[in-house]
């Protein structure tokens, strides 16, 4: 079976895609500044691709696995064996450097938080003055803090909402691919399985004409007679196997 016919190559390919583009996705979210809602937003379309991805992966692993309790079914070899075996290690390596990555990058998050936060505790020195002008403050500024917390509230839930939406179509679009690989599999184990047996047909098929053909120009070349002494001769024959099996 050729590359390009080849189930494991052509999933191979796909998740090749999506690594690609994850890498890609990680580089944008290298250069973009934390803290900000497109930091947030490129962290979790990386974490749901590593999960579809880190799957994937496995579910190649199990296909590699069951070819290699049969190689030969397959029309594979121990060469090619190890050559998917290092592939798929290989992706996990990938997508493992980028979870780290992201681990990584919340902890930072976390740290500089925390960092700033004890920082405006220790440099807030209430007097008089600065007492009274929080409270001006609080009065006008209230309503607009409101307003810029509801909508964001607002669109954090949106963007939640969508993500649940898509990660629930890609593990659809991942059981279906599974589903038709399975199929696949057991489709060209089925072709084999009919074509050795047209084989076998065809083998006997020649044979028995062989058969016919020869008792054919005997009979052509005996006479009457003949052929009734040799009906006879192997109507006796028959009677006496029979007896034979039969009877003792």
């Amino acid at each position: 079976m050729s590359s390009s016919q080849d189930p494991f190559y052509i999933v191979k390919g796909e998740i090749q895609e999506s690594i690609d583009k994850l890498e890609a996705t990680f580089h944008q979210w290298e250069q973009t500044p934390s803290n900000t809602g497109e930091r947030v937003h490129l962290t979790r379309e990386l974490i749901a691709s590593c999960e579809s991805i880190e799957w994937q992966v496995d579910e190649l692993n199990k296909t590699i696995e069951v070819a290699a309790r049969d190689p030969a079914w397959y029309g594979l070899d121990e060469v090619e064996l190890e050559k998917r075996r290092k592939w798929t290690m290989t992706a996990h390596s990938k997508v493992g450097t980028v979870t780290k990555a992201l681990e990584a990058g919340k902890n930072r998050s976390s740290t500089n938080s925390s960092y700033s936060g004890t920082r405006q505790e220790l440099m807030k020195l209430p007097d008089d003055h600065s007492i009274q002008a929080s409270r001006s403050n609080h009065y006008i500024t209230e309503d607009d803090d409101d307003f810029v917390s509801s909508e964001s509230d607002r669109q954090q839930l949106l963007i939640k909402q969508q993500d649940e939406e898509l990660d629930e179509i890609s593990a659809s679009i991942q059981r279906i691919g599974g589903v038709g690989l399975t199929i696949h599999e057991e489709l060209s184990g089925q072709d084999r399985i009919l074509g050795g047996l047209s084989m076998e047909m065809e083998t006997t098929s020649n044979r028995l004409n062989f058969v016919q053909k020869k008792v054919a120009a005997v009979a052509k070349k005996a006479g009457a007679k003949s052929q009734i002494m040799m009906i006879a001769f192997l109507a006796l024959l028959f009677v006496i196997l029979f007896v034979l099996v039969f009877l003792t």
